[in-house]
């Protein structure tokens, strides 16, 4: 049995955490490679934080393309090779006629969850504009969605089967900047990088709306440091880059959103 309780004391996200951790003992159990379902950044990044202290096991990671949010893990023995494995996925087709009612990303996710799904079996989402989305879902749900998922909003839609490689995903805009600091606050450098004012910036912190390294953070005074990432639902993503301390003893430091 693995050391549940140790793992889960300081984990933010202790559901999801403890059903992945029931997952590895049953990879373990079985001696067969299992899959967790689909894990939001948080979660899977504390997953992967809790897994690599253990020796039992070793994990792989896919969301269906590089830059996914939401993923999922497959979990095997350390003894059995994951090489040639694939995370089990599939994507569907959510295609209709939305010229004249536009559907955002959360009338998309309403319409599938709308069928009775949870939020676990449902990967990325992506909006296609007036010709509908496509999503990533748990594959033994692609029958059941064919059939079940025909309208968004007031639009019929058809939901078929596609490949993987037939996802329109967009590649991230990269935005390289330089900030020259007095300290490495959170709220300095994530306001530069953002650029926003530092008092919104706080305002956002203290509401908790500011993850550093996909773990909440409620402190403007957190210090940051290089290969930090900070992320804002709906503003992107923030990469701390190289530092330097300069001849004034403020820091200069390389910066990277994404968005």
């Amino acid at each position: 049995m693995l050391p549940k309780e140790d793992l889960l004391k300081h984990s933010e996200n202790k559901e999801a955490l403890s059903r992945a951790i029931d997952k590895a003992e049953q990879a373990i159990r079985t001696w067969e490679p299992v899959a967790t379902d689909f894990l939001s950044p948080p979660e899977l990044s504390e997953a992967e934080a809790a897994f690599k202290k253990l020796t039992d096991i070793h994990t792989m990671v896919s969301g269906g393309y590089p830059q996914a949010e939401r993923q999922r893990m497959v979990i095997a023995r350390s003894e059995i090779s994951l090489e040639g494995e694939a995370v089990p996925l599939a994507a569907l087709s959510i295609a209709g006629n939305f010229l004249f009612d536009t559907a955002s990303h959360r009338d998309f996710l309403g319409s599938l969850l709308g069928t009775g799904l949870v939020r676990d079996k449902v990967g990325d989402i992506i909006v296609l504009g007036e010709r509908g989305a496509q999503a990533i879902v748990v594959p033994e749900l692609v029958e059941f969605l064919s059939t079940s998922l025909n309208q968004v909003r007031s639009v019929p839609v058809k939901t078929s089967q596609i490949e993987i490689s037939e996802l329109r995903v967009r590649e991230p805009r990269k935005k390289e900047m330089t900030t020259v600091e007095a300290s490495m606050r959170l709220d300095a450098i994530a306001s530069a990088g953002f650029g926003m004012s530092r008092s919104k910036m706080a305002d956002m912190i203290t509401s908790g709306d500011v993850r550093m390294n996909w773990k909440s953070v409620t402190q403007s005074s957190h210090k940051v440091q290089t290969g930090d990432l900070i992320a804002i639902r709906g503003k992107g993503r923030l990469e701390i880059g190289e530092v330097v301390v300069t001849k004034k003893e403020r820091y200069r430091v390389q910066l990277t959103r994404l968005v």
